[in-house]
Order: structure tokens, then C-alpha cells, then sequence
């Protein structure tokens, strides 16, 4: 048995003892009165409780403790095994590990599993330092971790609010489509009557050639509402996204001259939850609008898939690519925005870019059978009032 340590101890870091709960598991009752003795010439007054099976440290680790100084060989467990129940019941407490015959490889094991420290107990002298530097430590760890959960509280917060946000806007956008459609459509149909009426019984060739003008004009002007309700609100989503989808490639190939391809796995997609239609058209938007505008593409392919339960997609295109200051940028909430849509939705997007171009991928996985719940459209498709009747003003 070593020679009891007879080192000078550390002084009391304080005139006032600090109080600390210390759960000793030890099962020789001499070993234990030297390491309170060690505590106290070290200025702890401790609280401490030994205990020496296992079951004893189960039943004390269901109260408060400020750490816990374990023995190596214990009656029918080990230093080991107390680390690993601490382990296991996720209390944040530091452990020390002490013993008189502890090599360097259990050492190291010990370490490795989460001890604070090791000590032999020949050199206890190191006892209060070890003691209070784990606590300290486990302070940090401590409020590491009630940061990082207040963290994610509060992002989870921003993202509901985003997501509460992005719902009220596409209300709102419902909203001011269905009230160009009713105000400003209405009355660009009964003037366009009107200019056709008068063309057609004008007996003044000037008054006629007038009325041609006109009706040009508010031709014009019926396709710019067309437009406009268009991006506010999708109607072409009721015919189905694959409609909707080719619908847009195909426009944005006309406008913007770069060839676009559209394909698809199905020819009918199945039954998709409420939102997920939306959302897979916003990306697709959102992805082409920032092509016309940053990529410089020659090129864009469009793939919708269903596969695995899993809805997939992908707008690739051979630009310029993205550069990291272009993701980084403070006010780019494209991308953002797309994700937090894709979460509402229960999905992700991916995005990967290069010299040889930027790809987009919105992955939503469907559940088994399909969600048919109500949708965003649902409940307009047989209103009269529906975007859709636009094409009674042709």
C-alpha cells in the first residue's frame, strides 16, 4: 500500500470555506476522511456523502451535487462504470477519478470517456486545484449548453414567424389578385365591349381608327393584369404542377431566349399535400428569375420526380455559377427564403454552384398515400370569381 501523501496541501483560496456537495464513491472509510481533509486545508468546507455500490450511486446521483470523486476499484463496480451511469443519466456533473493503482492506459480511457481528471491517490495535494478547475469547466459546458439552446429556441421562433410571414403574404397576394380580377378586370371588360361596339358603328373612319387604338390598349393593358395576378397568385397550379411547371419553361424560354427543358418521371403526379404544389413552383420561380437576372445560362433544364415517396426538383443551369460573396451577401434572401418555404413544406432545398453553373434541388418527402387535405387553392377552383375565368376576356 503507498505511503500516505505528506505534502505540503494547496492553502485556502479564501478566508471563507466554499461550500461544495461532493458524491465520494469510495469503499474505504480512512480514504475518505483524507480526502475531506485534503478538501479542507484546501478552503472547501464539503458536503459529502460516500458511497461505495452501485446501487447507492444510482439512488445518489438523484440528488444535487457540485461534483464527484470516484475510487478506481469499487465493491462490484468500477470507476469506469460510475463514469458510464453519469454518463447515461445526462447529468452535466464533472468526475474525477482517484486511485492508488491507476495506469496510464485506463487513464487515458477514462479521459477519453468523459472524466474531468485523474489523480493517484499518493498525490492528493492536486486534489482541490483538479477539483475546482473540472467545475469550472462544467460551469462552461454548462452554459454552453443553455446557449446553444436559447439559441435554438430562438431560431425556431424566427422560423415560425417566417414561415407565418410567407403564409400571410401569399394570402395577401390571393387577396390583391382576386381584387384586380373583380375591380380592375371587370372594368377593362366592359370598356373593351364598349371600344368594340363604337369601332363597329362609327361612321367617321377617324372615329373608328380611334376606337382600334383604344381597343389595342386595353388588350394590352388586360395582359398586363393577366400578368400581374399571374405572379400574385398561380391559378395555372389548379390544372396541375406539371402543367404549371411546363407553362413556365416554356414562357421563360420565349422571353428570355435560353433554352429551357422541362422534364418529368410521371406523366400524373399523385395526390400531393396542401402546400407542397405551391411551394415546388415558387423554387422553380424563384430559381429561373435568378437565372435571367445573375447566371448568364445558355442552358436551363427543369426535372420534376416523384420517387420513393420523396418529391424531387432540380433547376440546373450552365452559367457563370455562384461565388461565395454572392451567398454571403447580407440582404440575399433569395435562398433563405426558398428554404424556409421548403421547411414549411417539410422539405429541404440543396444548392450547389460552380464555373460550370448552379444547381437547385427541392427534396419533400410525401406521406404514405398522399395528403389530400385542403390546399391553398382548394375551395376556389368553382368560385366565378376565380383568376382562372380570364379567359373570358380574350
Amino acid at each position: 500500500m503507498p505511503a500516505p501523501d505528506l505534502s505540503p496541501l494547496p492553502p485556502a483560496l479564501s478566508t471563507v470555506p466554499l461550500r461544495l456537495r461532493v458524491l465520494h464513491l469510495e469503499d474505504s472509510e480512512l480514504d475518505h476522511e483524507l480526502m475531506l481533509a485534503h478538501l479542507r486545508r484546501g478552503g472547501i468546507d464539503p458536503d459529502a456523502l460516500r458511497v461505495e455500490s452501485e446501487a447507492g450511486y444510482r439512488a445518489a446521483l438523484a440528488e444535487p451535487w457540485d461534483v464527484v470523486v470516484s475510487d478506481y476499484n469499487l465493491p462490484g463496480f468500477s470507476g469506469l462504470r460510475a463514469l458510464e451511469i453519469l454518463r447515461d443519466s445526462r447529468l452535466l456533473l464533472p468526475f474525477i477519478l482517484v486511485s492508488g493503482e491507476i495506469g496510464e492506459q485506463v487513464a487515458v480511457q477514462a479521459m477519453l470517456t468523459g472524466a474531468n481528471d485523474y489523480l493517484l491517490k499518493e498525490n492528493l495535494a492536486r486534489l482541490v486545484p483538479a477539483l475546482l478547475h473540472a467545475i469550472e469547466g462544467t460551469e462552461a459546458l454548462r452554459a454552453k449548453q443553455e446557449a446553444d439552446l436559447a439559441l435554438g429556441q430562438s431560431e425556431q421562433r424566427l422560423r415560425e414567424l417566417a414561415q407565418h410571414l410567407q403564409a400571410n403574404i401569399e394570402a395577401e397576394r390571393t387577396a390583391i389578385a382576386r381584387e384586380i380580377h373583380d375591380d380592375v378586370g371587370g372594368s377593362l371588360t366592359a370598356l373593351k365591349f364598349d371600344l368594340a361596339w363604337i369601332e363597329r358603328h362609327a361612321r367617321d373612319p377617324a372615329v373608328a381608327q380611334r376606337a382600334q387604338g383604344a381597343l389595342e390598349t386595353v388588350t394590352l393593358a388586360i395582359e398586363s393584369s393577366q400578368r400581374i395576378m399571374h405572379n400574385l397568385r398561380p391559378a395555372i397550379l389548379e390544372q396541375g404542377l406539371i402543367a404549371a411547371l411546363q407553362w413556365m419553361t416554356q414562357r421563360f424560354e420565349k422571353r428570355n431566349g435560353v433554352v429551357t427543358v422541362f422534364r418529368t418521371s410521371r406523366d400524373e403526379l399523385p395526390p400531393l399535400p396542401a402546400g407542397v404544389p405551391l411551394a415546388a413552383y415558387r423554387t422553380a420561380q424563384e430559381a429561373l428569375t435568378n437565372i435571367s437576372k445573375h447566371a448568364y445560362a445558355t442552358r436551363v433544364e427543369v426535372d420534376l420526380t416523384v420517387a420513393g415517396r420523396v418529391l424531387s426538383l432540380e433547376v440546373s443551369d450552365n452559367g457563370r455559377g455562384l461565388i461565395q460573396e454572392d451567398l454571403a451577401k447580407a440582404r440575399s434572401f433569395g435562398i433563405r427564403g426558398l428554404r424556409e418555404r421548403a421547411a414549411q413544406v417539410g422539405g429541404w432545398v440543396d444548392l450547389s454552384s460552380g464555373p460550370g453553373g448552379t444547381t437547385i434541388i427541392l427534396s419533400v418527402p410525401l406521406e404514405a398515400g398522399g395528403d389530400t387535405g385542403p390546399g391553398e387553392f382548394d375551395g376556389l377552383q368553382d368560385d366565378p370569381d376565380d383568376p382562372t375565368s380570364w379567359d373570358m376576356l380574350r
